[in-house]
């Protein structure tokens, strides 16, 4: 069983409300709905007026009679959600009217259910830009504490029998958001990553690599000091995680070079989750991976965001879209086990 398989049967086990906010103009959303309710992945929560929501169902022959939706045009609890926006956003100075007609799009409402607690996370993107679905989740929801950074990860889930990372699937940060981090941006990323990649594989065991052209000192760059600067922030602020720095590709994977490279490194030749020094790197190595190794791509998933809330290609089809919820729902009993 892979990990996605093993993620599919974790948020079986514990199903999450977790917000579809496109469905009102989607057709892949609303059948990853029925799909995600009747694999039992989550319980897919709608947004939009009943009425309009089934007459989408039926233009794309779908029933959504067992899918739960609210209607954003009249929801009791707006001026709540309105509240949470202006504490939020204060600096904007928006009047109430003017928040509301912002919490008219799907999207920023469907936040606004995250936000509230209605549900426990969102699964958007299928017709909005990567941009607006944190646009949305940063002014309604936040960051983590002690986050600043939204960033993402992608699980490579190399072909069976891999040696390389935890039974090989590797974790890579940043791949999709950030295009030139800053030292603490990678920080907050690396920390992020780690635990993104506990919250979706139990047993996983984050030994964090930032990656660099040098390792350990064998050339000088700017680039290079910024990996060092950041490495030395990450175990500042979480001494407990292996974390290691700067090192070369093969430094961090393959344990011969790293015990050559840098002795006594307790990540150099076991990394798992990969930390690259721009979008550049990360977005061309995962796209390799994935096409070289033959790897399955999961994501990108974002993190940094203070509750569960991940973004979609516009690419998406209908098992890619009901597959995110699942990831959503399990970051959500990660985030908050049963009682």
């Amino acid at each position: 069983m892979n990990v996605l398989d093993q993620i599919l049967q974790r948020a079986k086990n514990d199903p999450r409300r977790i917000v579809l906010p496109e469905a009102i103009d989607d057709d892949r959303t609303v059948k990853a709905a029925i799909k995600a309710n009747s694999e039992g992945w989550c319980i897919p929560v709608l947004v939009g007026p009943r009425n309009k929501l089934e007459e989408r169902a039926k233009a794309c022959g779908a029933d959504i009679s067992k899918i739960e939706s609210i209607d954003h045009t009249n929801y009791p609890r707006l001026g709540d959600m309105v509240k949470v926006y202006q504490t939020r956003r204060a600096k904007e100075g928006l009047s109430d009217e003017q928040v509301r007609e912002i919490l008219k799009d799907p999207l920023f409402f469907g936040a606004g259910l995250v936000a509230l607690g209605v549900v426990e996370g969102m699964t958007g993107g299928a017709l909005n830009s990567t941009a607006n679905v944190i646009r949305a989740s940063l002014k309604l929801v936040g960051t983590k504490p002690g986050i600043k950074t939204v960033s993402s990860i992608f699980l490579m889930i190399l072909p069976d029998g891999s040696k390389w990372g935890h039974n090989g699937t590797l974790v890579y940060a940043d791949a999709g958001v950030v295009p030139n981090p800053t030292a603490e941006q990678l920080a907050d990323i690396a920390i992020c990553s780690a635990d993104t990649g506990r919250a979706l594989i139990p047993d996983l065991k984050p030994m964090v690599a930032m990656l660099s052209f040098s390792t350990k000192g064998s050339a000088e760059h700017p680039d290079v000091d910024k990996v060092r600067a950041a490495t030395k922030m990450v175990n500042e602020r979480a001494p407990q995680l292996p974390c290691d720095g700067e090192l070369q590709g093969d430094s961090a994977l393959v344990a011969s070079v790293g015990e050559r490279k840098c002795p006594g490194s307790p990540v150099a030749g076991k990394a798992n989750v990969l930390i690259f020094p721009d979008l550049d790197a990360g977005n061309i190595s995962y796209k390799l991976t994935q096409r070289l190794a033959n790897a399955i791509a999961l994501g990108p998933l974002l993190q940094g965001i203070g509750k569960p809330v991940n973004d979609l290609s516009r690419g998406a089809s209908v098992d890619d879209v009901a597959q995110v919820a699942a990831i959503t729902c399990v970051e959500a009993q990660a985030a908050k086990p049963k009682a």
